[in-house]
């Protein structure tokens, strides 16, 4: 017996109606600190794409690339294959040749913060340049304008930090500093997909600005990532550094759309050399799959059901934690509206407890933690021997790295098992008080 492609398609509906697990035992059933939440037409979305061999980039990124530019109200959106990948090639694209005096050199100095995920900082080193490490702020755990300000140096010639957990950062000032200085503003907006800051998306303030479609993500495609731009320039130089470094911009199967294919001169190459195959950066192969962006469409479309999740899970968290003492509260910025990634909980330095023994405690209840990302970068080991510059000092850096952590409010929570969480926290901090 044979079977249509929508044949396979209903079965696979039905495959996923069928083995739905639901049910919510506390203590038993993990709450997760984070993780994907998928449908029947996410499931269906790869199995169609799977059916139709569309294993390489191809009509799928590109649609899912212009619908994503348009989310933000940006010009280009260039798919790649994960978060990390994006922060490397956005910061990678301001050494490019091209953008000449402009263009950052090695031993530039860039602003960014010591308490967060190593993929910010990673690419500054990659690529030549030096971190300016500065603290951050107890309770928002964003930078503040002040600190930045007070970073900038000589040498400064760019600005690549990440909104907090989803909370943003004063970003319009931000760029405002980073336009008045002639530097560039990267906006590592990888955990903060829908977060506005005075109405306006996160994502949207910087040069350039980054994406993680990871599991943990508000999205996911698995693993994939994204830059955006409304620079045309700077989108060219991350297509090229993204494909290889090629200069051909003709997408998958094109072969001539610049109609100049064989009719070019470039380097000391001999007139005429095939455009397809001349190198104008550094490049990679950063791509990602039509498999992949077949699912970031699905999830693209429940965005704001998402968000309004995480917002309704923070909210819930909030209110039910208002008040106990020994604990410092998560608080948005300013005029912000965050689409929060997780809730951040500071154990006070006067507690009778410590944070290692309330994660203790969640972990034994099934409430997930995770630390607060790197706590103080330069206290790793990875950082020890590299090149940078600290900018005052770490204080609350080190604070993170020895009393702060955070639990899920992720969209696959409900309002029982937040209640768990509640309770755990609650249950603990009041029997050491």
């Amino acid at each position: 017996m044979g079977y249509s492609k929508s044949d396979i398609l209903e079965l696979v509906r039905s495959y996923h109606q069928e083995n739905v697990v639901s049910g919510f035992v506390p203590g038993v059933t993990p709450v997760g600190a984070s993780g994907a939440v998928l449908d029947e037409d996410d499931r269906v979305a790869l199995v169609e794409a799977a059916l139709d061999f569309r294993i390489a980039a191809g009509t799928s990124s590109r649609k899912f690339e212009r619908a994503l530019a348009k989310h933000f109200g940006l010009r280009k959106a260039h798919l790649t294959n994960s978060g990390s990948s994006a922060n490397l090639l956005a910061l990678s694209a301001l050494t490019s040749h091209q953008l000449e005096d402009l263009r950052l050199v090695p031993g530039d100095e860039v602003i960014t913060v010591a308490a967060g995920f190593p993929t910010t900082v990673n690419p500054i080193l990659q690529n030549g340049l030096v971190p300016v490490f500065i603290d951050v702020e107890l309770g928002t755990y964003n930078a503040s304008v002040e600190r930045i300000e007070e970073a900038i140096g000589p040498r400064t010639r760019a600005i690549m930090i990440a909104h907090a957990l989803g909370n943003p950062f004063a970003v319009e000032e931000v760029a405002k500093i980073a336009s008045d200085r002639e530097m560039f503003l990267i906006e590592d907006n990888c955990d903060a997909m829908g977060s506005t800051y005075r109405g306006k998306l996160t994502g949207t303030f910087g040069d350039l600005a980054t994406e993680s479609f990871y599991p943990a993500h508000h999205i996911t495609m698995g693993e994939g990532g994204c830059v955006v731009t409304d620079n045309m320039v700077l989108a060219r130089f991350v297509e090229s550094l993204r494909d290889w470094g090629r200069d051909c911009w003709c997408e998958p199967g094109e072969d001539n759309r610049c109609f100049k294919r064989f009719d070019q001169q470039m380097g000391t190459l001999p007139h005429g050399y095939d455009h397809k195959y001349i190198f104008s950066h550094i490049g990679y192969n950063l791509k990602s799959t039509d498999l992949q962006a077949s699912l970031g469409l699905t999830q693209l479309a429940r965005i704001e059901e998402f968000g309004a999740a995480r917002r309704h899970n923070w909210a819930r968290l909030r209110a039910g934690l208002d008040g106990l003492p020994h604990l410092l509260l998560p608080e948005p910025t300013p005029d912000s509206d965050p689409s929060w990634f997780g809730f951040v909980i500071t154990v006070k330095d006067s507690a009778p407890f410590s944070a290692a023994e309330l994660i203790d405690h969640l972990e034994s209840r099934r409430v997930a933690t995770r630390r607060f990302f790197a706590g103080n970068l330069t206290r790793h080991p990875a950082y020890l021997e590299r090149e940078f510059r600290v900018s005052g000092p770490l204080t609350n850096s080190d604070i993170i790295a020895e009393r702060t952590f955070w639990i899920g409010v992720f969209p696959g929570l409900t309002d029982e098992m937040i209640d768990h969480s509640i309770r755990s926290v609650t249950e603990f901090v009041t029997s050491r008080t």
